[in-house]
């Protein structure tokens, strides 16, 4: 997996990246209760707000990590927002993006790099 500075972590599955958050950031938002997704088909660039998470303590966006095509949605989400909370890694990815060159992951960090940003 890679990482995002935003707490966002992405897997590469086929021609996707499967994007959601971290523990850690799923840890500092607290019980997740909303969860509102991106519509498919959404072109986004990098930095776009494409997801919303509202927990008991706040309310945060979910940023595009890279320039693409949302193509899939976790529906999940919407009626099961605690699993951000439960299994953030796993079955609380957030949606499925493809880019037109995987390589763009290279500049983003390995778990090495992000354990070491959130200390």
């Amino acid at each position: 997996m890679k990482y995002t500075k935003d707490h966002e972590w992405l897997r590469v599955e086929g021609d996707v990246v499967v994007v959601g958050i971290t523990e850690h950031a799923a840890t500092a938002l607290g019980d997740v209760v909303f969860v509102e997704l991106p519509e498919p088909e959404t072109v986004v660039a990098e930095g776009d707000e494409v997801c919303v998470i509202e927990s008991v303590k706040a309310a945060s966006d979910i940023l595009a990590p890279l320039d693409g095509e949302i193509v899939a949605v976790n529906t999940k989400l919407v009626d099961n927002p605690s699993l951000v909370n439960e299994d953030p890694t796993g079955a609380a990815w957030f949606f499925k993006i493809k880019v037109d060159d995987l390589s763009v992951l290279d500049d983003l960090m390995d778990e090495d790099e992000y354990n070491d940003l959130i200390g």
